[in-house]
């Protein structure tokens, strides 16, 4: 299990991070995410057998969230 922080940009107020947690959680190979609200830090547990971390990226990208 490996574990990435990253700092989602729209992840500090409660519809986004509801969006944000639904998208990743339905992707394959991920144990859980935990947002900060304060600062849009979010971190994610994830089976790197399964799902890689450049692929977690560009999802999360690809539904309109920044990383910063």
């Amino acid at each position: 299990m490996k574990t990435i922080t990253l700092f989602v940009k729209e992840a500090t107020s409660e519809k986004p991070i509801r969006a944000l947690e639904a998208i990743i959680i339905a992707m394959d190979g991920v144990e859980r995410a935990l947002v900060d609200t304060a600062d849009g830090e979010v971190k994610i547990s994830f089976d790197e057998k399964v799902l890689g971390q450049e692929q977690l990226i560009e999802r999360i990208r690809q539904d309109g969230f920044h990383i910063v």
